[in-house]
């Protein structure tokens, strides 16, 4: 081994910080969560933010366990979107680093989109969907703003996420294209330049006026930084990565830089779509549709939903009416008869405007009768159809398969191009036989990649180590395999005639 590079993979509930030998093979990994720190917030409520100082000393020290045991010339920085932190003169957070999650409510909402313009206008120019909470970044500093107006005055760099830990590693500061330009209101996403909305907020100037590439390098670290880990001083961190971005990058290796979706599915199912061209249908605007930068700096259109956490919540409550706790196997002739007749449909959302149908109410609806999901969750009311386990969990798969084909049309699949699914969902094997059998005209695969955020980071830096980055993609090809495994085409008619009045059902709330 001719060098080792560590990973920091920062997602929303788990931490890690990991090391790649020179042929992407990983060597170590170490995991944490970290509780949230309550903070005073406006109106004398308590805010949930990061725990930064935590989270860096427990970085600095898993590093400094690694640093005698591997040569690591080379870090790279992947986290979770929608997070930046306001730095004062001295480099220290300015005001708390709040979570995402934060709902300031509908007043808050209204005010922001008074001032820099209809939603929809601002998903046009900046390729960003009108989201709840803060999980437009653009909202997080309208509300750091007006919530911590002194430490925002004394506010001289206004990082995104992965580059404030580069610059609490290097003191550099910088930006990357992934993260500006994931559902932030940030970035003009034809016009290549910082949006109107990050002028109107006043942080244009607190922020780096180019943005680089993943791979490019940020700086070596710096002598504290070495001095604490015991890491060299000729180590080198790249710009950072938004995580689901990087998840791409192993499939660009493989596959080229177009002609799929990734299917990555957890608790948000993310589909991505890498496509040559910017922009929107009319009627896609409005809808939790958007663009991300890829790390080759190309457009990838982009759907979500709340796929794991609608299958979690609903499967709890079916496995406590029944005392059960397994995960029926796929039964097709069941999930036939289940199309075949139409008498029974689970419609989303859980969690409203997460997703694909915003205006739908979470319930089942059976033989012409609604059952709301808080009614059933209380015990008031239980739909026939859950008085089987095994009927009930089918309707649930199938309501996932639903989602994920609308979502799969927002992003703009095209006949002929390939579907990779990979996270939790691979696993189900009811849900891939029915999204394979309702594609005809494109592949679905099964895909075995059991980290690819921390891949992809990895692939990164290993990219900066060369002498040619950018063109280094295709060759780290060779380093690591993945087993495309195709989802084998099932004949089920009966799907199309259930879409169409599921469908139905989802427009009438």
């Amino acid at each position: 081994m001719e060098y080792a590079i560590a990973v920091i993979d920062i997602g929303m509930t788990n931490k890690k910080v990991a090391v790649y030998d020179d042929r992407l093979r990983q060597l170590a990994a170490e995991y944490r969560s970290f509780p949230p720190r309550l903070v005073a917030g406006p109106g004398g409520g308590e805010l949930e933010t990061h725990d930064l100082e935590a989270m860096e000393a427990w970085f600095t020290a898993r590093l400094a366990a690694f640093a005698p045991q591997y040569p690591i010339k080379a870090l790279a920085v992947t986290t979770h979107g929608a997070s930046f932190v306001c730095l004062d003169r001295d480099g220290k957070p300015a005001v708390p680093c709040v979570y995402y999650t934060h709902e300031p409510g509908g007043d808050f909402h209204e005010r922001f989109y008074r001032q820099f313009g209809p939603a929809e206008q601002l998903q046009d120019l900046t390729g960003t969907p009108q989201f709840s909470a803060m999980i437009n970044t653009a909202k997080g500093i309208f509300f750091a703003r007006e919530a911590f107006p002194e430490g925002f005055a004394r506010t001289v760099h206004l990082l995104m996420y992965p580059q404030y830990w580069g610059f609490r590693f290097t003191g550099k500061a910088g930006a990357e294209g992934t993260y500006m330009g994931c559902h932030t209101y940030l970035w003009d996403q034809r016009g290549k330049r910082l949006s109107p909305v990050a002028e109107g907020l006043g942080v244009a100037p607190l922020m780096p006026k180019t943005l680089n590439a993943s791979w490019d390098v940020l700086g070596t670290i710096s002598e504290d930084f070495a001095r604490r880990t015991g890491l060299a001083k000729d180590a080198i961190l790249t710009l950072g990565i938004h995580d689901s971005n990087s998840s791409l990058l192993p499939h660009f290796a493989k596959k080229g830089s177009t002609g799929f979706v990734l299917n990555s599915t957890g608790t948000w199912c993310v589909l991505m779509h890498p496509v040559e061209a910017y922009g929107f249908a009319p009627q896609e605007l409005g809808k939790v549709v958007f663009f991300n930068i890829s790390a080759l700096g190309t457009p990838v259109k982009t759907a979500i939903f709340l796929g794991g956490q609608e299958f979690d919540t609903w499967l709890k409550l079916l496995m406590a009416r029944h005392g059960r706790d397994d995960y029926p196997p796929y039964e097709p002739e069941l999930y036939r008869t289940i199309l075949r007749e139409q008498r029974a449909f689970l419609l989303p959302e859980l969690t409203a405007g997460s997703g694909q149908f915003p205006g739908s109410k979470p319930r089942v609806h059976e033989e012409g009768r609604d059952y709301a999901y808080a009614a059933i969750a209380a015990g008031q009311e239980t739909p026939p159809c859950f008085g089987n386990y095994e009927r009930g969990v089918a309707i649930l798969r199938i309501s996932l398969v639903m989602q994920t084909l609308t979502a799969l049309e927002r992003a703009g699949l095209e006949p002929g191009e390939e579907v990779f699914t990979e996270g939790g969902f691979r696993k189900n094997e009811a849900y891939n036989a029915l999204l394979s059998a309702a594609l005809p005209e494109r592949r679905v695969f099964i895909t075995n990649i059991p980290e690819a955020t921390a891949l992809g980071a990895a692939m990164t830096a290993k990219m900066a180590l060369s002498k040619k980055p950018g063109g280094a993609l295709t060759e780290l090809a060779e380093d690591f395999t993945i087993d495309y495994h195709e989802v084998a085409k099932a004949d089920i008619p009966e799907l199309a005639g259930y879409r169409d009045t599921w469908l139905r059902f989802t427009e009438q709330h």
